[in-house]
């Protein structure tokens, strides 16, 4: 079964972002979380990816919105 990997990290995130418990979750096991999510049995070295990919991408966002907030304010 193959899959696009980028769509499918997007696809992550914004489950992800859009469901705190989720985030919660993330946070606490992510590679577990990661796992029950694609639903797909992957090596532990592309999981470790997928969940790196996520860390990072969840984080520029999180950076997004605190820059966002200071610039917005006067």
């Amino acid at each position: 079964m193959a899959f696009d990997i980028k769509a499918k990290i997007e696809e992550l995130i914004e489950k992800i972002k859009g469901d705190k418990s989720l985030g919660d979750r993330f946070q606490k096991d992510p590679t577990r979380t990661v796992e029950d999510l694609i639903g797909v049995d992957l090596p532990d070295d592309q999981v470790k990816s997928v969940v790196d990919a996520i860390k990072a991408k969840l984080d520029l966002s999180k950076l997004g919105d605190t820059l966002g907030g200071l610039l917005g304010k006067k």
